[in-house]
Order: structure tokens, then C-alpha cells, then sequence
């Protein structure tokens, strides 16, 4: 909601209070901002109002701005929504007595009044969310799809697709393969679905992706594969995933990271929406050991800074118990995160918040430090580190007036991990207070590569697992350390990241069968049965080859500026995996299931769901 000054209202109508909530759907363009690569249409030049109802976003918290539009709803007199050609805006009419004459006026407005508003955009308070909103979209799927915004997302979503093909059959002589969907189970990764067949214990599986399939038609001799491919995994939803959702899927023959990385830098470049501007190419690219060094993970949003920065050589010898513990430790170091104009926009309730977020995710004290603050906020422990190396901290931090120094120590992966989350969460609070970190209008492409090819189970850190899947390739000067220690090999491994996001991963891949079957049966214990038809057919004369799939969900929602990948589908899932419009998954009958040999063995408590085999299903909320 923002509060603001009502201007105008036609019909004479005039000049009291009203206060405006965040947009309800979004808008057409993501930003009216520019930026020195692109020029986006000023569509507010030249008037009375400093944005659209549509645009507004998180990056506009604590501006002060001007729209123009129609009332199009109002709701129990509490608030009306504002319309214009590119959006809705939440507008909350006030209720206390000194606006009582513009409560008024606001709730005898006829719809479809003009009004100009003018006022401060701020969060919806915390609470005040309507969790049946999204449901009821759903469940109504065919009314919501009228909509403007769904409208412009499906419509990007399928100019896009049409682009990445023509591009890639049309321009590089890929060939446009289905592949099935009915598989059997694959070692390791996600959870699968599992598809009851008429043989008694036998089942299908629907495929996490078609990984094996695509290296087969590599084997085939196809040379170039791309698919717009649908993909399941048996596991919950997600604002950024679905139980099933599509990739652009794509391998090659003959082909290194190099190739694979111009190639889809090229796609993008060619299928890019002109009105987001061009897309400069090459990415930038960083290892996963920098990544995650100066970010604390591996998709960093490059689009502002706050990096991590390593002071252990300052606080070696310090006086502060816990940091001097932690460094003692093997593998302890200490690190910090600069939060600029922290002690301006931050509260003391923030700070708080922030050290009981990494006490509870990640068992770590972190030691709030104001090195230039005219406010006596430091704490006795970061007393005593500005009195040791308070000149040190200002030089290696940067610091500037009124900023903030969040510091940590313990083990160096959960030291960055903690600071990586950190770092998001000062974001969030600092946007929240009108700072813009993230430009809404910038798009930050970023290859992420040189990861580790296996990770300690974490049931059992002795034994390994893969980091990506099993058929990825060892990085070449890794390859000695296979036989004596594999936990430190690299892989040919890489992702692709968009401003935060993982938007798309590959591999080049394991070509050679003797390779392929020490690292599945010795190394990762699987049982190499499954895979037999694989390692039969890499044995027959396997070309090198590597792929990549690009999560399209995704990609399409940042693209569009949706909050959630349900707003780029036509018919999502909802966030507990449910289709909402026809009420999936559904009940069978008994006398259904005996062709596949099965019964359901109902949980003692769930006589209640058995007695609703008939019943109509309501809407989750």
C-alpha cells in the first residue's frame, strides 16, 4: 500500500485522501527505467503521472509517485482498485475521521471515475496477504487466462519457443526429436513418478528429464538434438518450480563448453523480446569456488554488490572470544558483508532479526559493527574488534558514513552460505525501505562452472554422490584424482544464472563406457543393471557430447517479471502440486486399479478421505 493525496476525480469530484496497495497483476513492461544498454519508451513523459498503475514493483518502495486511471472495484468501502492501460493498483481508502470527507468521496465515486493519486509506495503489511487469491485463479483457470497479464505472458512464452527454434533448426541444423515419456526409474536425483503398469511389480517411471535418451540419439549419430521438452519430478511445488514443467532441451556431438555456451548465448540473443532491450554476449562466467566464496552460493545476483569479503588475517589474534574460537577451528575463517547505509534504513528490530535468521538456519553468531556511525550501536564484542582493527576494517571494507559491517567466523563453506543468505535478506530489508539494489530492468546473465563432480551423502559424509547427475564428465586435469581422491575432482559441469536464478545446467558428458561404469558402480555404488542399455550403447562408439536444458518456466518469468512460474503456464499446479480446475489428483475405484495389480493401503486415520471418494473437493487456499 502507499499513502497518498487524491487530486483529481472527474465529475467535480475532488481532492482528499486516499492510500494505495501493492499492484495485484503486473504489467507490461517490467521497468520504465533506462539503462545504458537500452532505451525503453517513456510512457509517462510529457503528463500528469510519474508511472502506470501497471509497473509498479518492489524496487519503487518509499518513491513518491503519481497515477492516473479508472476505478474499476471497490471492496467494503476498505479499498478501491485503480486501472489504467498497463495495470491495477491497490488504492485503501483511509479511515480515520480528519479523511472523512475523502473516505466519502471514495465510496460514492461511481466505477469508472478518474482519478489522479499522488503518494509514498510502501509493503503490504505484513499478514494482510489474501492466501485464497491464487487458488481462486486456479480453480478458475479459463476466466483468469482473460486477463491482460496472462494474455502477454503466454503470448512472450510462445514468440520466444518459435524464436529458439527457428534459431536452432532453422539457423544450426538441430533436429527436433520427442523422446518418451513412459521410462523406467534412473539412479540418483530427484524423486520420480511412478506409472502402474498391467505386469504384476512392474512400473514405469515418467522421466526427471530425457538425459539418457538424448545422449542415445548422440550414439544414433544425430549429431544436433533440441527438444521443447516435458519434464516431472515427484516433489513439492515452489513460487520457481512445478511437479511438471518444460525445458529446452539440447545436446550436441563434438562440442566442448565453449560450444555449448556460444550456442545458447546466441539462442538467447535471437529469441530475445526487442521491447527488454538487447542481450550483451559473452556472459561473464566465475567458478563455483568464487561464487560461492564471494556470494555464498552458486546463482549469485550479480546486479549489486555487498560481496563477501575474508578478514581472518585481521582477526587472527583478536580479543572477541567467538571469532577466536571459530579461527582456531580447521577450515576457520572469518568474513563479512558491508551493508551500505545499514544504520540509515535498518532498524534495531532488523539487525535482530537478522542474527536470530543465521542462529536458526545455520547455527552462526553474527556480530553486527558500525565503524562510522555517530550512533553508539556497537555491541561490547564489536567494541573491542574497532578498538584492535577498526582503521583495518574501514580500509578492507570500504565502508563509507552510516554504513553497516555484518561479521561471522566458523567453517568456510557454512560461513558463506550464512553471509550468501544474509546478504539477500539486507537486500530485501533495504529495498523495503525504497533503496533500489536489484534494477528491475537489468538483466544479469552469469555462467557458473567448475563444479565439484561429487558431494559427501549427508547420511553418510564417507560415501559419495553426485553433485549433478552420474553421466557428467570429469574435468580434464582432474582426472588422476578419480582413483585416490575423487571428493576433490571437478566436473564439466555449468549453469547458467540469471539475476539470482539457475536458468538453465548442462555437462559435457561421459563418452567412454569403462569410464561411465568405475564411476557408477565403484564410486557411487549404483546398481549398473539399470543402466545397461547406456553403457551397451556408449561401448558401441560414443562421439564426445555435451547438452544443456534451459528451464523455459523460468526463464519466461523473469523475462516477464511474474512473481511465480504458475503465472507463465496456462495450467499450473498449485503450490501443494494440485490441479485446482479439475481437482487432481483424484480418487479411483478399487474395481480400476485391479488390471495393475494394486490396492490402496489407506492410513488409519484416513477414514474420512475414503468416505470422500464421491465427494466434491474444495479449494486449497
Amino acid at each position: 500500500m502507499f499513502s497518498s493525496w487524491l487530486t483529481q476525480l472527474n465529475r467535480g469530484l475532488a481532492t482528499p485522501i486516499g492510500r494505495v496497495a501493492p499492484l495485484i497483476w503486473g504489467s507490461l513492461s517490467r521497468s520504465l527505467m533506462l539503462s545504458s544498454q537500452r532505451r525503453v519508451p517513456e510512457l509517462s513523459s510529457f503528463v500528469a503521472r510519474t508511472n502506470t498503475c501497471g509497473e509498479l514493483r518492489s524496487s519503487h518502495l518509499g518513491q513518491e509517485v503519481t497515477l492516473c486511471g479508472w476505478i474499476q472495484y471497490r471492496r467494503q468501502n476498505i479499498f478501491l482498485v485503480l486501472r489504467d492501460f498497463q495495470g491495477l493498483v491497490q488504492v485503501l481508502i483511509p479511515q480515520d475521521e480528519s479523511a472523512a470527507s475523502v473516505k466519502k468521496v471514495l465510496c460514492e465515486a461511481p466505477l469508472e471515475s478518474v482519478v489522479r493519486v499522488s503518494g509514498t509506495v510502501v509493503s503490504r503489511p505484513l499478514g494482510q496477504e489474501n492466501p485464497k487469491t491464487e487458488a481462486l485463479r486456479l480453480q478458475y483457470r479459463y476466466l483468469d487466462l482473460r486477463s491482460f497479464q496472462m494474455q502477454y505472458n503466454l503470448r512472450l512464452r510462445s514468440q520466444m519457443v518459435m524464436k529458439m527454434r527457428e534459431y536452432l533448426c532453422g539457423c544450426h541444423g538441430f533436429v527436433d526429436v520427442e523422446t518418451p515419456t513412459l521410462f523406467k526409474r534412473t539412479p540418483g536425483g530427484a524423486k520420480e513418478f511412478v506409472i502402474p503398469s498391467r505386469e504384476p511389480g512392474k512400473f514405469y517411471s515418467l522421466p526427471q528429464s530425457p538425459q539418457q535418451f538424448k545422449q542415445l540419439l548422440m550414439v544414433g549419430g544425430l549429431d544436433r538434438y533440441f527438444q521443447v521438452a516435458r519434464c516431472y519430478r515427484d516433489e513439492g511445488s515452489r513460487p520457481d518450480r512445478q511437479p511438471e514443467f518444460t525445458q529446452i532441451d539440447i545436446e550436441m556431438s563434438f562440442v566442448d563448453q565453449t560450444g555449448i555456451r556460444s550456442l545458447i548465448e546466441g539462442l538467447l540473443q535471437y529469441s530475445w523480446p526487442s521491447d527488454k532491450g538487447p542481450v550483451g554476449v559473452p556472459f561473464p562466467s566465475m567458478t563455483f569456488a568464487e561464487a560461492l566464496a564471494s556470494y555464498g552460493t552458486d546463482k549469485p545476483d550479480t546486479r549489486f554488490g555487498m560481496k563477501i569479503v575474508d578478514v581472518s588475517d585481521m582477526l587472527r589474534n583478536t580479543g572477541a572470544g567467538f571469532l577466536r574460537d571459530a579461527l582456531s577451528q580447521p577450515q576457520g575463517s572469518a568474513k563479512a558483508i558491508r551493508v551500505p547505509e545499514g544504520v540509515k534504513y535498518l532498524k534495531r528490530k532488523d539487525i535482530e532479526s537478522i542474527q536470530k535468521f543465521a542462529a536458526d538456519h545455520f547455527d552462526q553468531e553474527v556480530l553486527p559493527v558500525f565503524p562510522k556511525a555517530n550512533r553508539n550501536w556497537n555491541s561490547p564484542v564489536a567494541k573491542v574488534v574497532m578498538e584492535e582493527q577498526g582503521l583495518g576494517l574501514i580500509r578492507r571494507m570500504e565502508t563509507q558514513e552510516e554504513d553497516m559491517v555484518l561479521l561471522t567466523a566458523g567453517e568456510h563453506k557454512s560461513v558463506c552460505s550464512s553471509l550468501g543468505k544474509l546478504r539477500l535478506e539486507c537486500a530485501d530489508l533495504l529495498e523495503a525501505r525504497g533503496v533500489v539494489l536489484r534494477d528491475p530492468a537489468l538483466f544479469s546473465f552469469l555462467w557458473v562452472v567448475d563444479f565439484p563432480l561429487f558431494l559427501p551423502k549427508e547420511e553418510n559424509p564417507r560415501e559419495l554422490v553426485s553433485a549433478h547427475h552420474p553421466f557428467t564428465a570429469p574435468h580434464p586435469s582432474d582426472i588422476h584424482l578419480l582413483h585416490t581422491q575423487p571428493e576433490k575432482v571437478r566436473s564439466q559441469h555449468y549453469d547458467l544464472v540469471l539475476n539470482g536464478n539457475e536458468i538453465g545446467g548442462g555437462s559435457i558428458r561421459i563418452h567412454d563406457a569403462q569410464l561411465q561404469r568405475y564411476i557408477l558402480e565403484t564410486l557411487l555404488k549404483e546398481d549398473v543393471r539399470l543402466l545397461s542399455h547406456l553403457l551397451q550403447a556408449l561401448d558401441s562408439g560414443a562421439p564426445p557430447h555435451g547438452g544443456i536444458a534451459l528451464g523455459l518456466d523460468r526463464l519466461i518469468c523473469l523475462v516477464t517479471g511474474a512473481s511465480s512460474i504458475r503465472d507463465v503456464i496456462a495450467f499450473p499446479k498449485s503450490f501443494r502440486g494440485h490441479d485446482l480446475l479439475s481437482s487432481a489428483p483424484d480418487f479411483v475405484p478399487p474395481e480400476d486399479l485391479k488390471p495393475y495389480h494394486i490396492q490402496v493401503s489407506w492410513p488409519t486415520d484416513s477414514g474420512a478421505e475414503k468416505n470422500s471418494l464421491n465427494q466434491p473437493q474444495h479449494p486449497e487456499s
